[in-house]
């Protein structure tokens, strides 16, 4: 297969959507990538809707729209791997597998025979990762883990949503669960390292990925603004806290996003707006300066930009190099010229429905350009033709543990 990971399989016991993330972006660069999913029921995210993925006709499928977003490419094998025989073909798949990704509680797996010391042993090569809300270790370990919980307890919704001093102020999520993605990234991430590891010489490994820790590491420059002064940052809605003018403004017709990084950006955006005068005023004159000083500034360039279009702004700031960009809504997104000639929506052939809309990926290859291969899978599409050719089974031995409820 001319792709990049066409020689690995994935076998994917993960569900909702940090393993789900990760495997999907495997299943996009080539790899194969078999879902072990619960007979009947199949991963949780499939139920979260309205809305659901609608057929030729208008009517709603079994499957929600959520489902869609983080399993295109991949084939869906129903099995109950707490029965004997389900653990039992879920050690045969593991022994002709690459990668094996799961999210159970920590402990669950070593119940079934299905933790890393068991598989590796049978499997030496194989890369095991673990995705848990708090790790395999700690005092946290046996908790569940939640996007929206570990939001709060990572300090991310300490730095998001309004001021306290504004309207509407407290604590604010995300519009994303950026935990649960961010989480999927570093396990893809980590997971190449792994067979690259393998592939010089050495054995597969295990990897423990926690959604806490991706989500107190990526606080980046908010961490270290908290650790080189000791002092916890606070939330200031769009505003940056490292840079002055750099937040949302009011237009006379909407709202566009402002991004002055330097004193060269702000000196022309003055020059646009023709508030020159703020260029030599000290108390703006320089970044440093900017920020002491944001309560003065940031009410003049408001007032300002309030008397004019996005439309004018957008054009005017573009024109001179200023960063800057309009506040879309997702109707506005795919209808964007750029997100468009970049190919960012994609229409996949799908079993159920005919054809279904999906987002694209967003890595871009000079020679081995992503090909998709199959739209997200209905619910148990491929058992039998992963049993027929991963395990050798024949039609009687699948028709059996059809009728015996492990599949």
């Amino acid at each position: 297969m001319n792709s990049t990971l066409g020689h690995l399989r994935v076998l994917d016991l993960s569900r909702v959507l940090a393993g789900p993330w990760a495997t999907q972006i495997f299943a996009d660069l080539g790899a194969e990538v078999i879902k072990v999913e619960r007979p009947g029921h199949g991963d949780d995210t499939r139920t979260w809707g309205p809305p659901y993925l609608r057929d030729e006709a208008g009517n709603d499928t079994a499957d929600a729209a959520y489902f869609l977003a983080a399993n295109r490419g991949k084939k869906s094998l129903t099995l109950n791997i707490a029965s004997p025989e389900g653990s039992d073909i879920v050690r045969e798949l593991a022994r002709h597998a690459d990668v094996l990704v799961e999210n159970f509680k920590a402990g669950d797996m070593r119940r079934y025979g299905l933790d890393y010391a068991a598989l590796s042993a049978m499997n030496p090569g194989l890369i095991y990762c673990s995705i848990t809300g708090f790790g395999q270790t700690g005092p946290y370990h046996k908790r569940a883990g939640y996007d929206f919980i570990i939001q709060g307890m990572s300090g991310l919704m300490s730095v998001t949503g309004p001021a306290d001093d504004a309207e509407g102020s407290g604590p604010c999520k995300v519009g994303v669960p950026i935990a649960d993605l961010m989480t999927g990234m570093y396990a893809t991430t980590a997971i190449l390292a792994a067979l690259s590891h393998r592939e010089r010489g050495g054995r597969g490994q295990y990897i423990d990925m926690a959604l806490l820790d991706v989500q107190v590491g990526v606080l980046a420059n908010q961490n270290m603004n908290y650790l080189a002064t000791g002092r916890a940052p606070r939330r200031m809605g769009n505003a940056h806290p490292n840079i002055v003018p750099y937040q949302t403004f009011a237009t006379s017709d909407g709202a566009i996003n402002l991004g002055v990084g330097n004193d060269g950006q702000f000196s022309k955006f003055c020059k646009i707006a023709r508030l020159e005068h703020l260029v030599i005023d000290p108390r703006f004159a320089t970044h440093s300066a900017r920020i002491v000083h944001r309560k003065e500034l940031v009410p003049i360039v408001a007032q300002r930009i309030a008397e004019c279009t996005s439309a004018f702004w957008v054009e005017a700031l573009e024109n001179c190099g200023v960063p800057c960009g309009p506040v879309n809504d997702l109707q506005a997104v795919f209808a964007d010229p750029q997100v468009q000639a970049r190919g960012m929506k994609i229409r996949l052939p799908h079993a159920g429905v005919g054809h279904v809309d999906l987002v694209a990926n967003p890595i871009k290859f000079s020679a081995t350009p992503i090909k998709y291969g199959c739209a997200p899978p209905q619910l148990g599409q491929h058992t039998a033709e992963i049993l027929s050719e991963v395990l050798h089974m024949d039609e009687r031995q699948i028709e059996g543990l059809r009728s015996r409820g492990v599949i």
